[in-house]
């Protein structure tokens, strides 16, 4: 494949002024210019949180073990606590009933983690 010439980069220019117009394209090439910008500066960002991150994680692994806490086991719901819905509630009203049983355990597990 042979290299560009100063003849072969003036066709270019020429069909490309007479594509866009001679208007367009220094909005074009302005445009292009930002979005290099913002892409190096973001490029930056992402290598300067890999960074931080492999820095997280090496202090991590130098502090000592912490024991972790156990995590809370599920219950088991029966009969009373958790009623069938009937056959003629609407999607709305089961959904309703669905959030109020779901406030009721949670409610139950952060009093299970006061006691604990």
């Amino acid at each position: 494949m042979s290299q560009l010439g100063v003849p072969e980069l003036l066709i270019i220019a020429l069909v490309l002024v007479l594509l866009f117009g001679a208007k367009k394209l220094p909005e074009m090439a302005r445009g292009v210019g930002r979005s290099l910008r913002i892409f190096k500066s973001e490029t930056a960002k992402l290598r300067e949180d890999e960074d931080d991150n492999t820095h997280t994680v090496q202090a991590q692994a130098q502090a000592p073990a912490q024991p972790q806490p156990q995590p809370v086991q599920p219950q088991q719901l029966n009969a009373a606590q958790a009623p069938a819905p009937a056959p003629g509630l609407s999607a709305e009203e089961q959904a309703r009933q669905l959030e109020e049983q779901a406030a009721r355990l949670r409610a139950s597990a952060a009093q299970a983690d006061k006691h604990a």
